[in-house]
C-alpha cells in the first residue's frame, strides 16, 4: 500500500521545510508546490492532503499599497489556483483534507484584556481582513465536502531565520529592550509544536474549522525580551524603543510590534494535543541550542 501523499504550497520556507521532515518521518510522501515547480498543480488530483503555507513575508517590506496587495494575493490567489486546478480534472477530488495556514492577526492589531478564541470575529484592520480573505479561500474546499482546517499561527520560534533571529540581534549586543509600552502580548509557538499541529490536522479526522496555534504561556513583549536576554545570558536594561520611532521607521507595519493581545490555545488542547514546549524558557533554549548545533 502506497504512502499517503501530502502536497505543500510554500514548502521551501522555514515552516514548510521543517514540516516536510515531520511528515516524511511519519510515513507520508510529500510533494512541494512552488513557483519553481509549477507543474505540480497539474498533478494535484493525486493529493490525499493539501497544506497551504504559501504567502509573501508579512514583515519583509514596508506596507505600501502594492506590498499589501502582494501579501493578500500570495495567500488568497494561491489557494484559488489550487482550488481551480483540483476541479480541472473533472472528477470528484480524492482529497481527504485541505489545511491552510492563517495567523493570529485575524483578531487584529489591538491590545486588550480579552483572550481571543476561535469563535471571535475578524478585525477590520489590514491583518484581520487579510486573514479573513485567506480563510474564506480555504472555506471553498469545505463547500466541496473536503474537511478543512485553518491554523491561526502566532510568532513561530525557529532555530535559524524568522522572528527569533531578528529579536536576538540587539539582545546579543546588550541593547535588548521592549517595544513601545512593552505591555502588548506576543503570541508564540515553537516550530516543532506547530509542525505537530499540522500532523495532527492531517491524521485526526475530527478536526475541522479554525484552531489557534499558540503556546499556552502568555507573555508580554517586555517579558518575552527579558526572558530571551536571560536565556542568552545577556543584560536587559536598555530603555524601551519609543512607539513614535518605530512608526517612523516601519510605518503601519509597526502596529504588529506595538500591539497584541492574548490568544487562547484551549481548543487545540481539547483535541488531546500536548505541547512539547508550553513554556517560553524551554522553547527559546531549545531553539538556541539547535542554532548553535546548526540543526533545525
Amino acid at each position: 500500500m502506497s504512502a499517503p501523499v501530502v502536497y505543500i504550497s510554500g514548502g521551501t520556507g522555514l515552516v514548510g521545510s521543517r514540516l516536510r521532515k515531520t511528515l516524511t518521518a511519519n510515513g507520508y510522501q510529500v510533494v512541494i508546490m512552488s513557483r519553481s515547480a509549477p507543474d505540480t498543480l497539474h498533478s494535484i488530483g493525486a493529493a490525499d492532503f493539501i497544506i497551504h503555507l504559501a504567502g509573501e513575508n508579512i514583515s519583509g517590506k514596508r506596507w505600501s499599497a502594492r506590498q499589501k496587495q502582494r501579501i493578500v494575493e500570495s495567500r488568497v490567489g494561491t489557494a484559488n489556483q489550487i482550488y481551480d486546478a483540483l476541479l480541472a480534472g473533472g472528477q470528484p477530488p480524492r482529497l481527504k483534507a485541505f489545511i491552510s495556514a492563517s495567523a493570529t492577526g485575524y483578531y487584529g492589531t489591538v491590545t486588550t484584556d480579552r483572550v481571543f478564541e476561535e469563535d471571535d470575529p475578524p478585525s477590520n484592520d489590514f491583518l484581520g481582513d487579510t486573514c479573513r480573505q485567506w480563510e474564506a479561500a480555504a472555506d471553498r474546499f469545505e463547500a466541496l465536502g473536503v474537511r478543512t482546517i485553518k491554523v491561526r499561527t502566532g510568532v513561530v520560534l525557529t532555530p535559524t531565520g524568522g522572528a527569533l533571529a531578528k529579536m536576538s540581534i540587539p539582545v546579543k549586543l546588550g541593547i535588548g529592550s521592549a517595544f513601545g509600552s512593552g505591555r502588548q502580548y506576543l503570541p508564540w509557538i515553537h516550530i516543532g509544536d506547530l509542525c505537530r499541529i499540522y500532523l495532527q490536522a492531517v491524521e485526526d479526522a475530527t478536526m475541522r474549522g479554525a484552531y489557534n496555534a499558540v503556546a499556552p504561556d502568555h507573555r508580554t513583549n517586555r517579558e518575552f525580551t527579558r526572558t530571551l536576554a536571560r536565556v542568552l545570558n545577556r543584560p536587559f536594561w536598555f530603555p524601551p524603543v519609543p512607539a513614535a520611532a518605530m512608526k517612523l521607521l516601519l510605518g503601519e507595519m509597526s502596529e504588529m510590534l506595538l500591539t497584541g493581545s492574548r490568544v487562547s490555545s484551549e481548543k487545540i488542547r481539547r483535541t488531546g494535543f500536548q505541547f512539547l514546549f508550553p513554556e517560553l524558557e524551554e522553547a527559546l533554549a531549545d531553539n538556541l541550542i539547535a542554532a548553535r548545533q546548526n540543526v533545525d
